[in-house]
């Protein structure tokens, strides 16, 4: 199927130029000539690319234009290329800062614009070969969630846990996404654990806690190819680590924990202990706080723990308030099994009983 381009240009000769270009290359071509009438036609036929001028008439111009496709998760990875008459120096500044591509500068030189829709294509064609991948991995976590259903909605949860405590640690925009993505896939790696383990009610041998702990090394191997891995995969790498260092993969300690880890960490015990599990009833909230407080400075970050016993008194972290979906379109995904664990229970790894 041929490429899609549209282009939003209102100079008439202008259009047809490049309508005759482009069909003669093999695209298919679409007309815009003022900055809605772009807009429309991005949302129903969704080109693979925009050529887009600078200056339209009526309110919004190719800044506007570019920064209203950007600022929509829908069409955010649609290469823009503006098209300028003159090459400018706060012509390019205003549109890198709107979200720009790449720039053509009128007349066109055909053999560059030819290499250069063929580069942005093929960026755009990269892109949604890793969305793809991105949608199979999701999915992934959501099959491991499905085989364990004391953990239905255990994802949605943390993730939405996790992203309120970073933002009141006061995390950025970017980092609380993170959190969040972290929160959806940080189980994932369960997809390489044995059932009969994930599932059992007693205390795990040696062999089983062993390969139950490898679940946060093969997670962070499966979103591998994933955009945001170099942020999120050494989250779901650490999710294990403990304050004090007795944690796994990597005994790590302290502030060496990713931030993410460390709110991972602590809203994935926060929600074991207040559900039920294979081998025990959910705890009332009371004894789940002092569960909590307890293993503060020594299985968890102190600082965390505080933030998440703040943010409970405030009412903020209701799981009757998070959306239902609210995983970047994914629905909810997942499965743990982690506390806090004193003398008399069972524990068959450092803090906790099935660990995750």
């Amino acid at each position: 199927m041929a490429d899609r381009i549209l282009v939003v240009e209102d100079d008439e000769r202008q259009l047809r130029v490049l309508q005759r270009f482009l069909e003669h290359e093999g695209y298919e071509f679409l007309a815009a000539t003022d900055g809605t009438q772009a807009l429309e036609r991005v949302a129903e036929a969704r080109p693979d690319l925009v050529l887009l001028d600078v200056r339209l008439p009526g309110a919004l111009d190719g800044f506007a234009v570019c920064r209203r496709l950007k600022e929509n998760e829908a069409t955010a990875l649609i290469p823009v290329t503006f098209l300028t008459s003159v090459e400018e120096v706060e012509t390019r500044r205003q549109g890198l800062e709107a979200g720009a591509d790449d720039f053509m500068q009128k007349p066109f030189d055909a053999g560059l614009l030819r290499a250069r829709l063929k580069a942005q294509l093929r960026i755009k064609r990269l892109t949604d070969q890793l969305e793809r991948t991105e949608t199979v991995i999701f999915s992934m976590a959501r099959w491991v969630e499905v085989k364990d259903p004391y953990t239905e909605g255990h994802l949605r949860r943390i993730a939405g846990y996790g992203e309120s405590i970073a933002s009141a640690l006061g995390l950025s925009a970017a980092e609380r996404r993170i959190v969040r993505f972290a929160g959806i896939l940080h189980d994932i790696g369960k997809i390489g654990v044995r059932e009969s383990i994930l599932g059992k009610p007693g205390p795990l041998t040696p062999d089983e806690m062993t390969e139950l702990q490898r679940h946060a090394e093969y997670g962070a191997s499966i979103i591998r190819p994933m955009r945001f891995a170099p942020e999120v995969g050494p989250i779901i790498l650490a999710h294990h680590e403990h304050w004090d260092g007795r944690g796994y993969p990597q005994g790590l300690s302290g502030e060496a924990i990713p931030i993410g880890a460390r709110i991972i960490a602590v809203v994935d015990a926060w929600d074991a202990m207040t559900t039920d599990r294979p081998y025990r009833r959910q705890l009332d909230r009371a004894e789940a706080i002092r569960r909590l407080r307890a293993g503060a400075g020594t299985q968890w970050d102190p600082r965390v723990v505080e933030m998440l016993l703040v943010e409970l008194a405030a009412g903020r972290l209701n799981p009757a308030d998070l959306p239902e979906s609210d995983l970047t379109g994914v629905e909810e995904l997942g499965a743990e099994r982690v506390g806090f664990v004193e003398s008399g229970e069972r524990e068959d790894e450092p803090g906790g009983r099935h660990a995750a």
